[in-house]
């Protein structure tokens, strides 16, 4: 590397080798742009063929196409990785998942680059000596989505705690705000009258999700409240997968009968919109969400959000809009302080709407950049030493 100044406009190395255009993926990508537009020089490597190529490839970035997860993968990239290092010389390389983690720590003796891991999974990470090697010396540092993963980064992987930092994913507040206009017409767009409360949940359908809770919820909570819970309605807003069809998640609507209360809003091109149409988000997942972008969405469209307490929920809501996950009657109770009580919910909204004024996308790249800036003086200052 030629020139480890902390100020300059910084060459950095993005690897989102993810198949699918997941949590994981958005955040790598999401940031990659952030970066270019401020200024950096950005390569972004992602897996060909895949989900996540073509998002980035629409998002402007031009992605380099290469496999970095087949089984012989790693032989096949390190000569395009080594050309890549000598030609582009890194300043920073930023892995956003683990297959190539390796590849890029063998290449950092020679690259002189400051090697980044940002852990976004669920798992926790395996505590064998390669990888704590690997995560405790061959990393500048490590960033987490949640104080979860951190904690487990600290505690299985045995990475010092200066090298560890938890950076949540930013929102794009230019597309997600506050937007009267777009929720009264998607609003009526969805059979919605102005008496009426939504609440939805967004996201693919799958078990992990949490339809099947949050739709007996609903039920129980209609049983609870009677005739004044005709105002509700839940807005359930996805696509089916290979694990959950759309005709599942029907069918549970109506062995619950709820499908009166019940719109499906299917895949929708202005999400923006259907979620400023809600009166309440829910995030009722099983597990995951270490990133949860479409809880960071809905906050930021002012609509106070309940969610269950796994991955990053925790670090985003306080403690009274927080269920366990798979908690049928938490959710329900949940659900019924809500509607039966409005204070409760203009409560949800302001707290989170202080807790979003921290984390736009101008937040999330300056935090990144803080981390990158720090590596590059740490490696400047032990050249010199």
């Amino acid at each position: 590397m030629n020139d480890l100044s902390p100020t300059i406009s910084m060459r950095i190395v993005q690897v989102v080798n993810v198949r699918w255009f997941n949590a994981t993926a958005w955040y790598g990508l999401f940031l990659s742009s952030l970066l270019r537009e401020a200024g950096h020089t950005v390569r972004v490597i992602c897996l060909p063929d895949t989900d996540s190529f073509a998002r980035a490839r629409d998002m402007g970035l031009d992605p380099e196409p290469l496999d970095l997860n087949g089984p012989t993968a790693p032989v096949k990239a390190f000569g395009p990785l080594k050309r890549l290092v000598r030609d582009f010389s890194p300043h920073i390389v930023n892995c956003h998942r683990g297959e190539s983690f390796l590849l890029w720590g063998l290449l950092k003796a020679a690259g002189g680059f400051g090697l980044v891991r940002t852990r976004g999974d669920q798992r926790p990470p395996k505590g064998n000596l390669p990888n704590v090697l690997l995560h405790a010396k061959a990393a500048d540092a490590v960033i987490a989505t949640s104080s979860g993963i951190a904690a487990g980064v600290r505690r299985i992987l045995r990475v010092p705690e200066d090298k560890v930092h938890v950076i949540y994913g930013g929102v794009d507040t230019g597309r997600f705000h506050p937007d009267a206009k777009a929720r009264e017409a998607m609003r009526a767009a969805l059979g919605l009258s102005s008496g009426e409360k939504a609440v939805g949940l967004v996201g693919r359908f799958d078990t992990v999700k949490g339809q099947k809770e949050l739709i007996a919820a609903f039920a129980r909570l209609r049983e609870q409240m009677g005739g004044t819970a005709r105002g509700l309605r839940l807005v359930l807003a996805g696509f089916g997968t290979s694990s959950t069809g759309e005709e599942a998640v029907r069918a549970w609507v109506r062995e619950a009968d709820i499908g009166e209360s019940t719109i499906f809003a299917g895949r929708c091109d202005d999400v923006n919109a259907l979620m400023n149409a809600l009166d309440l988000g829910v995030v009722a997942s099983l597990g995951s969400e270490t990133i949860a972008r479409v809880a960071l969405e809905i906050m930021a469209c002012g609509v106070p959000l309940i969610g269950t307490r796994v991955g990053v929920m925790p670090d985003l809501l306080a403690d009274d809009a927080l269920v366990p996950p798979g908690d049928v009657n938490a959710m329900a109770t949940a659900l019924c302080r809500f509607a039966a009580d409005a204070a409760f919910g203009e409560t949800l909204r302001l707290e989170q709407g202080r807790r979003m004024a921290h984390l736009s996308g101008k937040d999330f790249l300056q935090q990144t950049v803080r981390v990158y800036r720090d590596v590059l003086t740490r490696i400047r200052s032990r050249s010199r030493s």
